[in-house]
């Protein structure tokens, strides 16, 4: 049985995780000295990580995945509840990574530590919150979906809106940018 929908979710789980990597070593570069603070390119990383995984990622496993898992496994509902609980606050939780990096913005090094902590604790929540949908979510989900439900959600997401190609292909120039004007090894860039 073909399962395209989880390797979409999959790949784009390693695209967040690898833009998290980055925005993390350029912070830690930051701190030992080794680079300055290009606030724009970070502000820039902080745009991939909204408009990437909260604005087109989550939407589309709550209205396919998680809606025929629902239907289907009840053993899975408080996973998904909470899971789509943890979707909700996706805005407040990149809102205050946002603020952090306008203070830090504002204060300078003073900021450093402040913005250091909340891109820490959006990582750590980010890894779980993965985790737990390749984990847990998966397997309930090959265990307890049919072929027609799988067909239903991997056309749903192989149609739905693909944010690397087509008239929505500004997120793959965004990567582009954010890995062209980076310095290494997090990108390209000098």
């Amino acid at each position: 049985m073909s399962y395209e929908s989880l390797d979409i979710i999959h790949d784009e789980h390693r695209a967040l995780a690898a833009m998290l990597s980055g925005l993390g070593t350029l912070v830690a570069g930051i701190e030992a000295g080794r680079l300055q603070p290009d606030f724009n390119l970070m502000a820039s990383m902080i745009d991939y990580i909204e408009k990437v995984p909260e604005k087109v990622h989550h939407p589309k496993e709550d209205a396919f995945l998680f809606a025929k898992l629902r239907l289907r496994s009840k053993e899975a509902l408080p996973i998904i509840e909470h899971l789509e609980e943890e979707h909700r606050q996706g805005d407040e939780r990149i809102a205050a990574l946002r603020t952090a990096l306008e203070t830090y913005r504002q204060n300078g090094i003073a900021g450093l530590a402040g913005f250091q902590a909340a891109l820490k604790t959006y990582t750590a929540h980010e890894w779980q919150h993965m985790n737990m949908e390749e984990r847990m979510i998966f397997p309930l989900a090959k265990a307890h979906l049919s072929a027609e439900d799988w067909a239903e959600i991997d056309a749903a997401f192989l149609a739905n809106d693909n944010p690397w190609q087509g008239a929505a292909g500004e997120y793959a120039a965004l990567f582009s940018r954010i890995v062209n004007i980076a310095p290494a090894p997090v990108g390209l860039g000098g």
